[in-house]
């Protein structure tokens, strides 16, 4: 009996997702990408332009990005059009086509650096020869969010990833729903010709 008086209840658990947003990151629109674009080349960060863009372009994880040597993007000195990573989580290789904005800008990050194949793209502060870790790079993305007026809570590195592939899928149903409406009316216009 005694036991049971001196026993004091145990304080409540807080959930660790008490007070946050959950679920999947929305993807950047095309004026938030351009807002951001414009910000890092008018203050002049290279590596951040090139990191941001290669985000996009990509469509890779961020430990894939941050991953990324000069040899994957830049093998003979100069930006490919095309480049091929492996995937950490995966293991697979992951082809992707970089857009002239994208080359352009590690091409003047690789000028700035003097980077050389062999070495990360992206190194991180404490050691030139490590790579950049993912938490610094979430740190970016979010200040590159937060820099242009979104809520950073609101999206992450994960929102870059689906960027490209949101503007794609937007880009090719509205192509289709277009050539579909063609379609019909062309149909339309041969079967009454036709029965004509």
């Amino acid at each position: 009996m005694q036991d049971q008086v001196n026993a004091t209840p145990a304080p409540k658990r807080v959930p660790w997702n008490k007070g946050k947003l959950t679920g999947a990151n929305p993807p950047l629109r095309p004026k938030h990408v351009w807002s951001i674009r414009t910000k890092l080349q008018i203050e002049g960060r290279t590596r951040d332009l090139a990191m941001f863009n290669l985000a996009i372009d990509s469509k890779l994880r961020g430990c894939d990005v941050v991953a990324i040597r000069v040899e994957d993007v830049a093998a003979g000195g100069y930006t490919a059009d095309r480049a091929t990573v492996r995937q950490k989580k995966t293991k697979r290789p992951v082809r992707f086509e970089l857009s002239e904005q994208t080359r352009q800008a590690v091409d003047d990050y690789l000028k700035a650096t003097g980077k050389r194949p062999g070495e990360f793209l992206f190194t991180g502060r404490r050691r030139p020869d490590r790579n950049m870790t993912t938490r610094q790079y979430a740190r970016r993305v979010s200040e590159w969010i937060g820099s242009v007026g979104l809520d950073p809570r609101l999206f992450g590195t994960h929102s870059l990833r689906r960027t490209k592939a949101t503007l794609i899928y937007r880009f090719t149903c509205r192509a289709l729903r277009v050539g579909l409406r063609r379609w019909r009316n062309g149909l339309a216009v041969a079967s009454v010709i036709w029965w004509h």
